[in-house]
């Protein structure tokens, strides 16, 4: 797996758990095509091969911007068809965000504005401190939300909240996204990649097959009637009774010990 790249980094802070860092500070972490194109890249192989991993933390480098948007400085005067190019590439990324097999928290450490609140609405999760500022300003800009943010945004806060966020352009704080629902849990700055990785850890602690089933069938199944979501669900279910770890779950629930679950 690629580890290296130009504007993320990445980093294993404990076995089963990496932390990804948008890594553009002196852009407040602004998404430019290369930073699309490093991010599609890194999901795109979590499709394919988990690399032993059970959790995935997002966060933004710095203590004000987990991610500004698009990079409008490498925009101006765009043609049409470079805009468009580019566009493309920040929809196949959120796309693989979105379809990632492992477990994704965002922790969002500042300003999550345009393109950066779609990212977070993207995540399974999100973790926010209480400095951070969420917005989708796409309409003051002449465009609207392309990468997610009318669909996740909808699907978390509800459809009449993300229409006066995504049709005012207003921004709003962590405290608001947290009772909105966009937000799971609002920390002190200090705290926050702590809170995060603290719920990563636990999550990988987890049969993994089972985490990543799960997370399938809450996800496929919010687009689906109740009839179809259970059916489903049993088809998700059923991946799980032939499998070593659900012996070794039932087993040590009965010794009396913690579970070593090896994802198979």
């Amino acid at each position: 797996m690629q580890t290296s790249f130009e504007t993320i980094s990445t980093e294993r802070l404990s076995p089963h758990v990496m932390v990804i860092t948008l890594d553009r500070p002196h852009a407040a972490n602004a998404m430019n095509t290369q930073m699309g194109l490093d991010l599609m890249a890194l999901f795109e192989t979590f499709l394919i091969d988990h690399q032993d991993l059970r959790c995935l933390v997002l966060t933004g480098r710095g203590d004000k911007a987990f991610c500004a948007g698009g990079d409008l400085k490498e925009r101006r005067g765009m043609s049409d068809e470079t805009w468009a190019a580019q566009h493309a590439i920040f929809e196949r990324m959120v796309r693989a965000v979105i379809g990632c097999p492992l477990p994704v928290i965002c922790a969002v450490n500042g300003a999550a504005y345009g393109g950066g609140c779609e990212i977070a609405a993207a995540c399974d999760f999100v973790y926010a401190s209480t400095n951070a500022r969420f917005a989708l300003t796409e309409v003051t800009l002449g465009i609207m939300p392309g990468a997610g943010g009318t669909q996740n945004l909808a699907r978390a806060v509800g459809a009449r909240r993300a229409k006066e966020i995504i049709l005012t352009g207003l921004p709003f704080t962590a405290a608001e996204a947290e009772a909105w629902g966009l937000v799971n849990r609002v920390c002190e700055p200090a705290e926050l990649l702590p809170a995060a990785l603290a719920t990563a850890d636990r999550i990988a602690a987890n049969a993994p097959i089972s985490v990543r089933q799960a997370k399938q069938a809450i996800q496929r199944g919010l687009d689906m009637s109740i009839w179809d979501g259970l059916a489903f669900e049993i088809e998700a279910y059923n991946r799980m009774v032939p499998t070593e770890d659900r012996r070794e779950g039932v087993n040590a629930f009965n010794e009396k010990r913690k579970p070593a679950f090896r994802g198979r």
